[in-house]
């Protein structure tokens, strides 16, 4: 379907014909590093593994261990699945660069990785508010917990994660690959992502940037201000717990959800929401491998390291398989 949508978009002169200035890109990725490409396909390939092993492990536990069929770990479950998914749309590809040298994408699958990213991006933010507001009606409304975030409610607010960001993502994507790309086809970066490609487009870009803020604000300061609210009001509702060791549990509920909410939106808010004239290819390399590959990695030792339900889970399941 989308790889329809996107084959409609092709540039083409008056007679019909697909114009030929850009019809694949480069993504450069790591060449700058000639001599370290079969080491950091090393690395990048454990961390690939680790994450498909570690958020699959969540995913498995979570389903099996009837103590985590709770609100809070059904989230985290589709979360994990999230991270998997997301992380897949980008590292295969990266490998495969690393391995083979062959750095060439056609002008259809960056379209597509691009759409992808950036819908599965716009999951990620809502999926976090939704944790949020699950943390949020656990500590501040306990008593309803169980009638508000219900089994109906939650299929509804993963659903409506999962499916809030498609229809803008796929006009964003649209409009960027309608522009025309005559100053190069090189992309200095390891996917393919919006402020790179803008730079490669002709004539003024002046109303797609406007468009790209437009659409961040929406996508990551509103989730990321939402997020600050529940948990402004779940902090204040700790401090008001007569003991200590109260307040102690209710933090290690939140602090890990807290973590990977600062290393995801802090490092997207900086790509995605700073002048376009402080955009380096540096730069904005590195704070792309914070949300698309840091955060996914630390994702399953956050939630499992730093909660003892899921480290209890897991050792049930180990001794499960060996009895």
């Amino acid at each position: 379907m989308l790889s329809f949508l996107f084959s409609q978009m092709l540039p083409r002169d008056q007679t019909g014909d697909n114009l030929s200035s850009v019809v694949e890109f480069v993504l450069l990725g790591f060449s700058d590093l000639p001599n370290f490409q079969g080491l950091l396909f090393g690395i990048l390939f454990l961390i690939y593994l680790f994450i498909l092993t570690g958020n699959g492990l969540l995913i498995i536990i979570t389903r099996v261990d009837s103590v985590l069929r709770t609100p809070m770990y059904f989230f985290l479950a589709n979360f994990s699945s999230l991270e998997i998914g997301y992380v897949s749309v980008t590292l295969p590809r990266i490998l495969v660069s690393l391995s083979t040298q062959d750095r060439n994408i056609s002008w259809l699958g960056c379209a597509t990785q691009m759409c992808f990213s950036h819908m599965l991006g716009a999951t990620e933010c809502f999926l976090l508010v939704v944790m949020a507001y699950d943390r949020y009606v656990a500590i501040c409304n306990p008593l309803h917990y169980l009638l508000v975030m219900n089994h109906t409610k939650c299929i509804q607010l993963a659903v409506g994660a999962w499916l809030g960001g498609v229809p803008v993502q796929i006009g964003q994507t649209c409009q960027i690959f309608s522009l025309h790309f005559c100053n190069s086809n090189q992309i200095n970066h390891f996917f393919c992502d919006i402020p790179p490609i803008l730079k490669l487009a002709c004539g003024d870009t002046f109303m797609h940037e406007i468009a790209v803020y437009i659409v961040a604000m929406l996508f990551v300061a509103v989730p990321f201000m939402l997020i600050l609210t529940s948990y402004s009001k779940i902090i204040s509702t700790i401090l008001t717990l007569p003991t200590a060791g109260g307040q102690a549990k209710a933090f290690s509920t939140c602090s890990s959800h807290l973590l990977v909410v600062l290393l995801f939106f802090g490092s997207a808010t900086i790509t995605y929401l700073r002048p376009k004239s402080n955009h380096t290819a540096g730069i904005d390399k590195l704070l792309s491998l914070f949300y698309t590959i840091v955060t996914p990695m630390f994702n399953p030792m956050i939630y499992s390291l730093r909660n003892k339900d899921v480290i209890a889970a897991l050792k049930r399941l180990l001794l499960k398989k060996i009895v």
